[in-house]
């Protein structure tokens, strides 16, 4: 796979992009877009990145204090997440902090020191991310060609609209050491990330240029491949309940964070950012009104047995990564 196998798409409101944006979720269901069109200003992008950094070097005990509970909010230690159950011998090697939605500016969760004094940058930046993912879904549903009696190109945005209540959508910080400054680092026993889908609708990943590592498994080929990291540009991938809903038709693909070779540019500390956008909890993951695909989905909510809300999407996703069984969310 070349570094042009990941399409790079200057975003705009016109039929073309979302027409391309269709195309590039139908077949890898990952595309770079260019950070100049998101909305979101690059230096925001850069404090976000130190506001991380800074997070991860704090001391252990104060992270512990807002560890990560059954909402899918707080710190995620070393070796705590499993993505790949079926191959892994224990967890990521890496540390996360999930952030769920803000109310009136305010966090719904506890913070840590190193966070609360960056509350309303955390909130401008989850609120930036939320808004790009609408502006994608709106194209999304220009390119499906929704009939408007339904909702037409609003079809998606409606329902991840936070007037229908709140949501499973999570502002991600993740964090993954050095292996070789890492004591408990076991070759044989460790990867950065196991292999997985994502869960929601959209993903949205910021990285920084110097730090490699994450691999898409090729949904034909069936093999890995690398995929490069783009200066000013934001990657965009479609997560397992979008594919869900809309029939198979727009693809979740399975990556993966993979353990660098020593002495490569990535075996140092990588840092990035990940935005999970989700619907509604309330939402209903009924057949979207789309010729295109009634005529080229093949399974998911055309075909369901039983009609899953957002809610109880999420809820399956998790007891599996974490181990929670019936949880709230």
């Amino acid at each position: 796979m070349s570094s042009s196998s990941v399409s790079l798409i200057p975003l705009a409101d016109t039929k073309e992009c979302a027409e391309r944006l269709l195309e590039a979720a139908e077949t890898l269901g990952f595309v770079y877009i260019t950070l100049e069109g998101s909305d979101i200003p690059p230096e925001k992008v850069e404090r976000m990145f130190e506001i991380s950094k800074n997070f991860f070097a704090s001391p252990r005990e104060e992270k512990a204090k807002c560890h990560i509970s059954p909402d899918n909010r707080g710190w995620s230690s070393m070796h705590t997440e499993i993505l790949d159950p079926e191959h892994q011998r224990r967890g990521d090697f890496k540390e996360a902090f999930n952030l769920g939605e803000f109310k009136d500016g305010r966090a719904q969760q506890p913070l840590p020191p190193a966070l609360q004094d960056h509350e309303s940058e955390l909130n401008e930046f989850s609120d930036y991310c939320y808004n790009l993912c609408l502006k994608l879904l709106r194209l999304f549903g220009m390119a499906l060609k929704i009939d408007e009696a339904e909702g037409g190109k609003e079809w998606f945005t409606s329902r991840h609209s936070r007037s229908e209540g709140p949501s499973g959508s999570i502002l991600r910080l993740l964090f993954y050491p050095s292996l070789t400054a890492h004591p408990d680092f076991d070759p044989k026993l460790d990867t950065r990330a196991g292999a997985h889908s994502d869960y929601g609708s959209i993903t949205l990943l910021f990285q920084r240029p110097s730090e490699p590592g994450l691999e898409i498994l090729h949904p034909y080929l069936k093999t890995w491949h690398p995929v490069p990291v783009i200066p000013k540009a934001i990657l965009v991938n479609i997560g397992d309940l979008l594919s869900h809903w809309t029939a198979g038709l727009l693809r979740s693909t399975v990556h993966r964070v993979v353990t660098p070779d020593p002495g490569t540019e990535g075996h140092k500390d990588r840092y990035s950012m990940a935005f999970f956008c989700h619907p509604a909890y309330p939402t209903l993951l009924t057949p979207v009104p789309s010729d295109i695909i009634r005529s080229r989905g093949e399974r998911g909510a055309n075909d369901a047995e039983r009609t899953l809300t957002s809610l109880d999407h999420l809820k399956s996703r998790l007891s599996s990564a974490y181990g929670w069984k019936s949880e709230p969310v």
